[in-house]
């Protein structure tokens, strides 16, 4: 199933391999490299799901989190995409509103089977 992705990634090499791999897979894939164009671009294209790095130039990916959850809404799916990994991350990320957690690195041959399960 085809879905309309937001990547919000400030690593080119990072942005480079997910955006490939799931436009590879079908998706359509837009794409913002810091926490206040992830919240225009979700705000005015309507995504599927968004993929949020946590640590971004401008806004953080928590604090883009937290506003994409008031508005559009709850119902928007975003998945921390992110390689923290120190102890109470993972809390702190959920407690910002993400539905889950994608470790990086990623694992290319798993990691499009890993997003498509947020996909309704």
């Amino acid at each position: 199933m085809a879905a309309r992705i937001l990547i919000v990634e400030d690593d080119p090499q990072n942005l480079y391999l997910v955006k490939f791999l799931l436009e590879k897979s079908g998706h359509e894939v837009l794409v913002a490299t810091d926490g206040e164009a992830a919240v225009s671009v979700a705000r005015a294209e309507s995504p599927d799901l968004v993929l949020m790095d946590m640590l971004l130039p401008r806004m953080d990916g928590y604090e883009a989190t937290r506003l994409l959850k008031k508005d559009p809404g709850p119902s928007l799916k975003v998945v921390a995409l992110t390689a923290y990994s120190m102890k109470g991350d993972r809390e702190a990320i959920l407690q910002a509103g993400c539905d889950g957690y994608i470790s990086k690195p990623i694992d290319p041959e798993r990691f499009v089977s890993e997003v498509e399960a947020y996909l309704p």
